[in-house]
């Protein structure tokens, strides 16, 4: 199995900033990219930022410029720095990793979901 566990949500007030944590652990054996995702009330989840195995980084537009994610790929982690947050960034975010797990001694390519955290940002 393979888990994924976020920390760092919060209430905050617009402007402020908040650091997502997501650690990856279990029977994953290599990660390509790692990533986040949220979920608004009543929207669909959308992606907020990746981050691939070899260093490149993609950001919904929305988020560009306020946001940064960087990983620490030895130790599994990737984190997504949150400045400038307005009420609009109110959603539940999501750690996702894609990459390789073992079972029963064979390799599988899987998706892999945390199970999110809530940032809600007043105005």
């Amino acid at each position: 199995q393979v888990q994924l566990v976020e920390s760092g949500g919060g209430l905050v007030q617009a402007g402020g900033s908040l650091r997502l944590s997501c650690a990856a652990s279990g029977s994953i054996s290599s990660i390509n990219s790692m990533g986040w995702h949220r979920q608004a009330p009543g929207k669909q989840r959308e992606l907020v930022a990746v981050a691939t195995s070899g260093g490149s980084t993609n950001y919904a537009d929305s988020v560009k410029g306020r946001f940064t994610i960087f990983r620490d790929n030895a130790k599994k982690l990737v984190y997504l720095q949150m400045n400038s947050l307005k009420p609009e960034d109110t959603a539940v975010y999501y750690c996702n990793a894609e990459g390789v797990h073992s079972s029963y001694g064979y390799l599988y390519r899987g998706t892999y979901w945390g199970q999110g955290t809530q940032v809600s940002v007043s105005s």
